[in-house]
């Protein structure tokens, strides 16, 4: 076999190979792959490629470590995937402990490290975790229920790596990590933080916690953060942070790099640095980029931008996070009302404001309050008391609907009633479907309250196209399908044309309550979002039956 696999390999027939292997068993396959390619290993990767995943997974835990190596090293990303998930983790764990850092880093996952952690295997496991990302590394103290195993997990982190990785987690890990640091241990946490990090974690822990945080900084910093908690929660200056790179209009290129130089390791960027005068009023900006093309003995005056674009303190956070997107910058910088620089908005609380605002649209947009806690960590009672209000509304919303079809009933045919359900929802999906691309446009800035005339017009003449299309669709299955082909009674010529005019009148009237009521929310100063898609699907219920009631009675009498 050994001859006819080698073969094989050399005319680079790996599937013909592996499905000669495929019959054997993993013991007799390790031997055998050990053996054809233990002269020439050129052909073991594509021959492994070329495996059953869970095959292959039974194989290399029965090589020895240089073949676990190479393969391991040599597979792709979405191929050592596939075979580790065919892998126990104790298995995985024996093969992490005899593999070099760069492999290791590769196949060690969740629950790979919290087995380590649990053997207090602190040889393979702290240069592991130093090569780890700090979002990955949050992770994997979210899965860490013990709070003994919390706290050892934390202290053999790198002191810089902790810190970044502390800012990371969820909140309730925080506290519960909070909770067992020492309070040597926590000012060590609190000094490596960047004040908007500091301030965020004040604003969601209990007074408790707050207590011990504020009481291991010092004066300057509890300073800072009084000053940053007054301002609006909404407001730039809620989120912005002090720390960035201030230059002097009369330095020159070699002093700002000596200035960089001296105080980058407590700044949370320096790529874009930001020129003041002795009263911090914004003159402009250098970005490190300018400062590497230009001469060193020219001043920052001489090559600054002094076209800033800059937000106030007051200003609304989304607003600044929308700036940031829009005009691809790494941090905005933030002035009060006298144009002093007190701070900047940086990209990635940018992207945490924007992530934040639209996960409030759509809890809104589906008729629920908003909840800032992840959907598996919120109790069943929050989830009940987030939604029964808006479904209380809706449904007693829902019941002028049905009184107003009470009122005409007896005055419709059997056939016009069963049509009622078709016109409703349909009119409804009209107005979801405008509410939904008004609202989006709104919050984007694509359009403004001023250009409510605009919007009228272009869903009037959509909803034109639209309505007349399904009318002529409704018509041909009212009297095609319904009345010809199935023979239900009623569904005559007259009938099936005023159901199809209704349809025609709801699709219009629905397109322009969807495009218009957000609007009319913006302009009363209200978030868009509370009047999507379920308030408007039960204004457009009653306005629709009403329509085809009147419809139905003027015309067919």
């Amino acid at each position: 076999m050994e001859k006819e696999l080698k073969e094989l390999l050399e005319n680079h027939l790996f599937d013909d190979a592996a499905t000669i292997l495929n019959k054997q068993t993993a013991e007799d396959i390790a031997e055998i792959l050990q053996s054809v390619t233990q002269d020439d290993d050129t052909h073991l990767l594509p021959l492994c490629r070329a495996l059953d995943s869970d095959l292959l997974a039974e194989v290399l835990v029965l090589l020895d470590k240089t073949f676990q190596e190479k393969i391991l090293g040599g597979l792709y990303d979405d191929e050592l995937e596939k075979v580790m998930d065919e892998m126990s983790v104790d298995d995985t764990v024996e093969i992490i402990e005899d593999m070099p850092e760069a492999i290791a880093l590769r196949i060690a996952e969740i629950d790979e490290i919290i087995t380590l952690l649990e053997a207090r295997n602190y040889a393979v496991l702290k240069p592991l975790l130093a090569s780890m990302n700090a979002i990955d590394l949050a992770e994997v103290f979210e899965e860490t229920q013990s709070d003994v195993d919390l706290l050892i997990l934390f202290r053999i982190l790198p002191k810089d790596l902790a810190a970044e990785t502390f800012v990371e987690m969820d909140s309730d890990v925080k506290e519960r990590l909070i909770n067992k640091l020492n309070d040597r241990e926590l000012k060590a946490v609190m000094d490596e933080l960047f004040l908007d990090d500091t301030v965020d974690l004040i604003e969601e822990m209990p007074a408790s916690v707050v207590k011990r945080v504020l009481a291991q900084s010092d004066a300057e910093t509890r300073a800072y953060i009084n000053d940053i908690l007054k301002y609006p929660k909404d407001s730039a200056g809620s989120i912005m942070t002090i720390e960035f790179v201030s230059l002097r209009p009369t330095m020159t290129v070699d002093e700002a790099f000596e200035r960089i130089r001296r105080t980058a390791i407590d700044k949370e960027t320096i790529y874009t640095c930001y020129v003041i005068d002795r009263t911090n009023k914004l003159l402009g900006l250098v970005t490190a980029k300018d400062l590497m093309l230009a001469q060193k003995n020219a001043t920052i005056e001489e090559i600054m931008k002094d076209n800033v674009i800059y937000a106030s303190t007051e200003d609304d956070k989304e607003t600044v996070a929308r700036m940031i997107s829009d005009y691809g910058f790494l941090a905005l910088p933030i002035v009060d009302r006298e144009m002093r620089l007190v701070g900047i908005v940086t990209v990635d609380d940018a992207m945490t404001v924007l992530q934040e605002e639209n996960t409030e649209d759509i809890a809104k947009m589906a008729a629920m309050a908003p909840t800032d806690k992840p959907y598996l960590k919120t109790n069943v009672f929050s989830l009940f008391r987030n939604r029964v209000l808006w479904l209380l509304i809706l449904m007693l919303g829902s019941t002028f609907t049905g009184l107003i079809l009470n009122s005409y009933e007896a005055q419709l045919s059997t056939c016009l009633v069963a049509c009622v359900p078709m016109i409703m929802g349909t009119g409804g999906n009209s107005g979801s479907q405008a509410s939904v691309t008004v609202i989006r446009s709104l919050s984007i800035g694509e359009i403004e309250t001023r250009d409510v005339g605009k919007v009228i017009w272009k869903e009037l003449r959509t909803s034109l196209l639209l309505g007349l299309t399904l009318a002529i669709a409704c018509f041909a299955k009212l009297i095609l399908l319904d009345g010809m082909l199935l023979g239900i009674p009623g569904y005559t010529w007259d009938v099936s044309l005023v159901v199809s005019l209704a349809l025609l009148c709801t699709v219009i009237v629905a397109k322009l309550v969807g495009a218009i009521l957000p609007i009319v929310a913006k302009i009363c100063r209200l978030d868009p979002a509370v009047v999507a898609n379920p308030f408007i699907t039960t204004i457009v219920d009653a306005v629709s039956v009403i329509l085809f009631c009147y419809l139905s009675i003027g015309i067919l009498g």
